[in-house]
């Protein structure tokens, strides 16, 4: 039976209900009862987030839990990510695909394929679950996107257990928008201020934008519902009353499907084939089934055992003087026990200085530093009283430490109690040694081979749309500073013949630095994304430089150069970049465009242009933002706008890097076109936290849902910021499991 239209005062009756409910549960132990059955986990729902079936909760996930979802129903498909990406604030991303819509009615533009929605979600937590109260959160639903599913909610959820019996989640929550058509309970902010009373029915700009005069408006109703975990640990049932009557819903308002409920309760169950695996199955408004599942894991707590050699034992034939050490088998035990490939190795005074590549084993440099004494106190000679490790980067100096060979001796024999090996080092400030060294092995050639998967959803030709490629680079040391670099990549496999359009005919008229990418990739099975000379340079202490022309990126040439200030251990650094840049051509191998309106009178392109930003980036030290950077790039972009990019990223106990970033320009959302303004996300995963033995190399997978030219920056092949990342480890930190 529907709940009748109330005011607001029911609401603060029905949680007080809530409350007093578990008071017996909680006197018994609630929390932790010694002999409890099946723990209660909170589960996903329909369109991500936890929460009940359509209707969220006030519950959250534990921190670092990341879930994939898909949602299937004779409607929608729902595909969903969900990340607890603070132990406050929970994020979704969604893509719908509408099962009885196109995506529009150009057949020329896109076919039979079915609409795409994008959105964007978050939940904050307002209040913990104690002893007596309950866990509250408000949130909402796509709030980057383009209103299909836009709305707000405020809910309050309690947890009793019992004996034997299972565990039962109460939820009680009130919601506007897409959780409050049903309009059963009068909108307790409408007597606050008019604006409240009715919502504004059409979407801000070009979709994407935030439209905060929306939230919290119209029509809102009463929601709530009960999560139970069964005494057989696999099974959850699920109940809530669905505050959504769906005469919203696009099907309904742009087909002609009726989704007119028959009773607002939804009744489902959550099966666990695993810990990590979900399957969804509801019957829903009392006419709909839906079936679902969820993959989760958590980016705090997943590790992969590694099969590691062990360190060496101290032994007893050590070279009697330096020039008896086979300084080759040393480097190559430094090798492959450190993850240190020497290049240089000098004597100043009675210690030896090793300067090497960048570690290529462990992000724990202490782990490193460790297993490299092991294996120099094995062959230099004894009278030898330290080590110095140099690691370089793009021949910069980034790190140095020195490691006693006494004390790491008495580490290694146990001397006295709890010995670490944090108590034989020292870390100094990163020096470049003249000289002449003992032994050289500098490589000037390197060159390697990855494979790099292009993606995008949702597009209009296709719901997905990808391109894999093998991507091929190498570079050679000119001299000690100076650098030669290129890269090219080579198509395998795509579904780009899809692509119906070079150009997106979106009635802008700004530089194509973006939009025309789909000429630059879906032409040329190879391509040649760069090829460059590059000068780096590190002044005193903390000052670093890179100047650099040529084929910067798949798009544009030019030069430039960039310098950062970064101090060591320090939570903050700033940097500055100035570039000329022309376009390329994209029917050209080296070809650049002379004219803006060579391309066609379609596309006017960039043939003479500047971009160039003020960088900066702060960790800050707060303990409710922990792990956490922000970077701020301030200046001119691609396109001639001006503005600012905001890149907010956390980093897990892992290792992995959650991050979003949004530029604002002085581009309006008209100019911009669809999306109103430039958002993207990225993951970085280090690879020692998936593999079996261990290393410092990470993958990268960015998502831009829209691609557009306004707040685009130019993709260097180098940054200094990462180049130096070992001066105040970033990407390097160590796994904190």
């Amino acid at each position: 039976m529907p709940f009748k239209r109330s005011s607001f005062s029911s609401l603060i009756v029905c949680s007080n209900l809530i409350l007093i409910a578990p008071t017996y549960a909680e006197e018994a132990g609630y929390f932790a009862a010694p002999f409890q059955g099946p723990q209660f986990k909170p589960s996903q729902g329909d369109l991500g987030g936890v929460g009940l079936m359509q209707m969220p909760s006030g519950r959250m996930a534990e921190d670092g839990a990341f879930s994939f979802g898909y949602s299937q129903s004779s409607e929608y498909n729902f595909y969903t990510v969900s990340l607890q990406l603070m132990p406050w604030l929970e994020t979704t991303i969604r893509y719908t695909q509408v099962e009885d819509l196109l995506y529009s009615n150009d057949e020329n533009f896109s076919g039979d394929t079915k609409l795409a929605d994008k959105g964007v979600d978050a939940k904050l937590r307002l209040l913990e679950e104690s002893h007596w109260l309950p866990e509250v959160s408000v949130g909402l639903r796509d709030l980057g996107g383009t209103g299909l599913f836009d709305g707000e909610f405020i809910a309050a959820t309690k947890r009793l257990s019992t004996d034997g019996y299972g565990q039962f989640d109460f939820t009680l929550g009130l919601g506007w928008g897409y959780f409050g058509t049903r309009g059963n309970i009068s909108n307790p902010l409408c007597s606050a201020a008019n604006r409240f009373c009715d919502r504004i029915s059409d979407t801000q700009g070009n979709g994407g934008s935030v439209d905060y005069q929306r939230w919290f408006t119209g029509p809102s109703s009463i929601f709530g519902g009960i999560e139970y975990q069964t005494p057989y640990e696999p099974l959850r049932l699920k109940i809530e009353y669905d505050g959504n009557n769906y005469s919203q819903d696009r099907p309904v308002t742009s087909g002609s499907v009726d989704m007119t409920p028959k009773t607002p309760w939804n009744v489902g169950a959550v099966y666990a084939i695993n810990d990590g695996f979900d399957i969804r199955l509801s019957y829903e408004r009392g006419t709909t089934a839906v079936l679902g599942f969820t993959f989760t894991t958590n980016f705090d707590t997943i590790k992969t055992p590694w099969i590691d050699d062990p360190i060496p034992a101290l032994g007893t034939n050590q070279a009697l003087s330096l020039d008896k050490v086979d300084w080759k088998q040393l480097d190559t035990e430094l090798n492959d026990v450190a993850g240190y490939q020497s290049e240089m190795i000098y004597q100043q005074g009675d210690t030896i200085a090793i300067v090497s590549k960048q570690n290529s084993k462990y992000r724990d440099r202490d782990v490193a530093a460790e297993r490299a004494a092991a294996v120099l106190v094995n062959h230099l000679p004894t009278d030898v009283q330290s080590y110095k490790i140099i690691e370089e980067s793009k021949n910069l100096p980034v790190k140095s430490t020195e490691i006693s060979a006494q004390g790491y001796r008495d580490i290694a024999n146990v001397e006295y109690l709890n010995p670490s090996i944090k108590d034989a080092l020292i870390d100094l400030p990163p020096e470049k040694i003249a000289g002449d060294p003992l032994y050289e092995n500098f490589e000037p050639l390197d060159y390697g081979f990855n494979p790099h998967l292009t993606q995008s959803f949702g597009g209009p030709e296709n719901f997905y749309i990808y391109s894999l490629s093998v991507d091929g680079g190498a570079s050679y040391w000119l001299t000690d500073n100076l650098q030669l670099s290129g890269a090219v990549s080579m198509n395998l496999v795509d579904n780009y013949d899809k692509l119906n359009f070079d150009v997106a005919s979106d009635d802008t008229s700004n530089y194509r630095v973006r939009t025309l990418v789909r000429a630059y990739v879906s032409n040329n099975d190879a391509n040649m994304s760069n090829l460059q000379l590059t000068w780096f340079q590190k002044y005193g202490q903390n000052w670093y430089q890179q100047i650099y022309g040529g084929y910067l990126e798949t798009m544009f040439a030019g030069f430039g150069t960039e310098v950062l200030y970064r101090q060591p251990n320090s939570n903050w650094a700033i940097g500055a970049d100035v570039n000329a840049i022309a376009q390329r051509d994209p029917d050209s191998v080296f070809g650049i465009f002379q004219n803006d309106n060579d391309y066609g009178s379609d596309a006017k392109v960039l043939a003479r242009g500047t971009t160039g930003h003020v960088s900066l980036y702060y960790q800050p030290q707060w303990s409710f933002l922990e792990d956490t950077m922000f970077r701020v790039d301030m200046g001119k972009f691609l396109a001639a706008d001006v503005g600012a990019r905001l890149d907010f990223s956390k980093q897990y106990k892992s290792g992995i890097i959650v991050g979003a970033y949004a530029s604002r320009t002085n581009m309006s959302a008209e100019e911009f076109g669809e999306g109103s303004f430039t958002k993207g996300f990225y993951l970085s995963i280090p690879f020692d936290a998936l593999s079996y033995k261990p290393t410092t190399s990470r993958g990268n997978f960015n998502w831009q849902p829209i691609t557009r030219d306004g707040g685009q920056m130019l993709g260097k092949r180098n940054s200094l910021y990462d180049i130096t990342d070992m001066v105040s480890p970033w990407y390097q930190r160590p796994n904190q499991n």
